[in-house]
């Protein structure tokens, strides 16, 4: 009797550490999927200067369009948790956005080589920054679901594990996300 009962609480132990580890092996997932995230979000914080610069002489009278982009980044660079990259992510994306469309305003920036150049080299870390936010958001799910269902929960909580938040679009970027196009003719 007492060997059955100490092969039950071991085989308990064995499914407590298994479980353990998988939470923590989810845990580094997502924090690896967010080391992803940060390198296009510091290539881009790297763009954003030199495109800062390229739209100076054209858009003198737009320069609340530039400070804000240049608010965001200096926010961008001193977050230091993935909550505050997440945030001022979401803030300088809103920013780029403002300069999308004030850009739309001078034809002759639209032509310059410069500028096309980097708004190339911006629009391709911009798809790489979505792949990565998605794949970032699959590690939180997987994390998440292990935190909240039985019987892994009870070792998460045993163990300070909590859900995490979603890499999400912020209030005023999911307004404009769910505006219908103006299409001009």
């Amino acid at each position: 009797m007492t060997i059955i009962v100490l092969v039950i609480v071991g085989v308990l132990v064995l499914i407590g550490i298994s479980m353990y580890n998988r939470l923590v092996v989810l845990r580094n997932n997502r924090e690896n999927a967010f080391a992803d995230i940060d390198v296009q979000l510091k290539q881009r914080l790297d763009l954003v200067p030199q495109l800062v610069e390229a739209v100076k002489g054209y858009m003198k009278h737009e320069s609340t369009v530039l400070t804000d982009i240049t608010n965001a980044r200096a926010n961008a660079i001193q977050a230091s948790s993935i909550n505050d990259k997440i945030a001022a992510d979401t803030q300088l994306s809103g920013a780029l956005q403002g300069l999308k469309v004030a850009v739309e305003a001078y034809p002759d920036l639209k032509a310059n080589q410069n500028f096309k150049q980097l708004q190339d080299e911006i629009s391709d870390i911009e798809n790489k920054l979505a792949a990565a936010r998605r794949f970032f958001n699959s590690a939180t799910k997987e994390l998440n679901n292990a935190v909240q269902v039985f019987p892994s929960n009870v070792i998460a909580d045993l163990f300070n594990f909590k859900k995490e938040p979603m890499f999400e679009l912020g209030t005023e970027q999911r307004a404009k996300a769910e505006e219908a196009p103006k299409l001009n003719f």
